[in-house]
């Protein structure tokens, strides 16, 4: 049934690299280091969280061609924490025999959002209308010739993160300031809600999902402010978006885990958002919530050893802790012994030293029997502590 098992990878020589560096690499490298896997970590910054967690790190451009090429031709399988790295050196690392999951393949369907969309669109996987541009000036021309309509979604094609790189245009004047490159725009979707899904799959072919989670977001900062599991929402509703999620991962072959965003709209249809072939912030909540967390799941996927149990143990909500607005400097968590004092509650800090608005500092999950009192503490997590600067 599974491809490699016959090699060795705990206590051994095997190699597992990690392009990326964030908090993501750093709770990859929990597992890792919990099964003594040796793990290499690329990342640009000598401040990378993940750099005292892994055995090797070493210091280069996710996007440089040589940087990833080199890298990946020390390890014995190679992976990512963030999409936005050199996929040409992926591919001739493929071509050399390298274990790359995901793919380059799957990587050049999802990096750019318009790729992305009309993979949708050739896929028949249903997600909001949209339009692509070239440059930021050809959808000031749609909207003077009125074949673009406000309000819309802005989105630049590559590079977006954590908010960044997405903006709800109502009116001329906010396309002020937006990057002039490639970028897609998108039919405001009245949705009721936004879900998602992880979805993980081993090179065997192995399927798993994780329960379906409710997203409620920042206003402003177009971030996730909770991540709610299980989703409050009808057994018919659940099984509509996990069959989407796992319609989009057989569409894309992809190999680890692949996080679905979902929207839930005003009757009841789901659309996908867009998704990310990596751990993901709406996964947060297994490490305490779940049998498997979705960081040990990814590790389990990548190296085709059987999947996990994705099953919740106890209902849980995460809160990500972001930089106060008006706060850039060194870091300091103001009342966190406050929230530690809170039945059910465990905070995770990344180790950014500097904070600066809206930045993912950490976060913070809280566990509980009952998703509504879990949902309730969680709001006075987000009231009691401050991510400021000294």
């Amino acid at each position: 049934m599974l491809q490699i098992l016959d090699m060795n990878y705990f206590s051994s020589d095997f190699k597992l690299g990690i392009l990326g560096g964030g908090q993501l690499g750093k709770m990859l490298l929990y597992n890792t280091r919990k099964f003594d896997i040796t793990t290499y970590v690329l990342d640009p910054s000598n401040d990378a969280p993940s750099k005292l967690a892994c055995n090797v790190f070493i210091k280069g451009d996710l996007m440089d061609y040589n940087a990833v090429y080199n890298f990946g031709k020390q390890v014995d399988v190679l992976t990512i924490e963030i999409e936005n790295v050199n996929l040409d050196a992926l591919e001739q690392l493929e071509k050399e025999g390298k274990k790359v999951y995901p793919s380059a393949k799957t990587l050049r369907k999802i990096q750019n959002k318009a790729t992305q969309k009309l993979f949708y669109v050739d896929h028949n996987l249903p997600s909001a209308p949209f339009s692509r541009f070239a440059y930021l000036s050809e959808v000031k021309d749609a909207i003077k010739n009125e074949s673009l309509n406000f309000p819309f979604v802005w989105k630049s094609a590559q590079f977006g993160y954590d908010g960044n790189g997405v903006k709800i245009v109502r009116k001329l004047e906010d396309l002020q300031d937006l990057p002039k490159g490639e970028c897609i725009t998108e039919v405001l979707v009245p949705f009721k809600n936004e879900l998602a899904v992880i979805v993980s799959r081993n090179p065997s072919g192995e399927v798993k999902t994780y329960p379906v989670v409710e997203m409620e977001f920042h206003p402003e900062a177009n971030q996730v402010e909770y991540v709610i599991c299980p989703a409050r929402i009808s057994e018919d509703i659940l099984k509509k978006a996990q069959e989407v999620a796992i319609r989009a991962s057989k569409a894309f072959d992809h190999v680890g885990l692949l996080a679905v965003e979902l929207f839930l709209t005003q009757d009841n249809q789901i659309l996908i958002n867009e998704v990310a072939p990596r751990p993901h912030n709406s996964g947060h909540q297994t490490i305490e919530a779940s049998y498997t967390c979705q960081f040990e799941q990814h590790i389990r996927a990548i190296l085709d050893l059987p999947l996990g149990n994705t099953n919740n143990k106890v209902a849980g909500v995460m809160v990500n802790l972001v930089g106060k607005e008006g706060h850039t400097g060194n870091v300091i968590y103001k009342n966190i012994e406050n929230i530690m004092a809170l039945d059910g509650v465990t905070p995770h800090i990344y180790g950014k030293k500097q904070t600066r608005p809206f930045r993912k500092m950490g976060h913070v999950t809280i566990v509980n029997a009952d998703i509504n009192k879990a949902r309730e503490i969680a709001q006075q997590v987000k009231q009691s502590i401050e991510v400021i600067a000294e």
